[in-house]
């Protein structure tokens, strides 16, 4: 479910903002790995894939992928023996009179870091991103103050 305003979901440090959850998982940097990787979850139809950004070195990769139903994400990554590491991430629709560099400038007015963004492939008429930040819950009541819309998993779903 999105969030354009807070609903009643209350915390003690007030609003707590829809997350995602995104899956890094760790891969040799070989030929075909990636590959092997996307097809496990071609063949399962519980989840799919919403957005990937790939980290890599000489010898291993990194992949960070968000996916349409996390929990089902999780079993086939370990029942197909991936390593992975899994943290919550916010994703901001950017609507008609707002741009990536506008969310940056209110981010970094309250002093929170970006550690990493990517776009999200499974959208509809606007774009949208995915974004790590030091601290969800400030960055979540920010983002809604300046009226940019919130996904959930559930926003993801086709």
């Amino acid at each position: 479910m999105s969030a354009s305003l807070p609903p009643a979901a209350e915390t003690e440090y007030g609003y707590a903002p829809p997350t995602v959850r995104q899956f890094s998982v760790f891969l040799n940097n070989k030929v075909g790995k990636l590959l092997e990787l996307l097809r496990t979850f071609d063949e399962a139809p519980s989840t799919r894939l919403a957005a990937f950004s790939i980290v890599d070195s000489s010898d291993y990769a990194v992949v960070r992928m968000i996916f349409t139903n996390a929990d089902a994400a999780r079993h086939i990554l370990r029942r197909s023996q991936y390593t992975f590491a899994e943290t919550d991430l916010i994703i901001m629709e950017l609507g008609e009179q707002q741009c990536l560099s506008g969310a940056c400038l209110y981010l970094l007015g309250a002093e929170l870091n970006i550690r990493f963004a990517y776009p999200i492939m499974l959208r509809g008429e606007h774009p949208a991103v995915a974004i790590c930040v030091d601290d969800n819950h400030l960055a979540g009541q920010i983002l809604l103050r300046k009226r940019f819309r919130l996904l959930s998993e559930e926003d993801l779903a086709p």
